[in-house]
């Protein structure tokens, strides 16, 4: 039903291309700008002046992270709560890497689809996932 009347009515539903960036609220900048740069390898980004502490950092092709200074509660995340996932290739180079960093993370689990897939937490404790597609 719900199909049905989408097509009937395309031009009133919203849509949506994909995700654009994921932000997350960070207690010090500096401490997270070493471990997604450094440790994650992301990509820094260009980021407009705002008048709160920040940086941005390149997800894949043309998603972002945007990093917000300023958290001071305590984070609450664990892998089957609020996290996201980062897809690799080749999920054993990830881990090789994340071992000679000397990061913490938990070994590498099957889904029940088959997928691999790893979890590591930032500074902060928010949980990220890698995935092997």
């Amino acid at each position: 039903m719900y199909d049905y009347l989408r097509k009937k009515f395309a031009d009133i539903f919203m849509k949506f291309l994909q995700l654009n960036h994921v932000a997350l609220h960070v207690a010090e900048v500096a401490k997270s700008v070493q471990f997604y740069g450094e440790i994650l390898e992301l990509e820094a980004l260009p980021r407009p002046a705002f008048s709160f502490a920040g940086a941005w950092f390149r997800l894949g092709i043309d998603q972002e992270l945007h990093l917000i200074e300023g958290r001071t509660e305590q984070v609450n995340a664990h892998s089957r709560g609020n996290h996201f996932a980062l897809a690799v290739s080749n999920l054993q180079e990830i881990e090789e890497v994340l071992k000679s960093k000397k990061v913490a993370y938990q070994p590498p689990k099957q889904r029940p689809d088959g997928t691999w897939q790893l979890f590591l937490q930032d500074p902060d404790g928010y949980v990220i996932e890698i995935c092997e597609t």
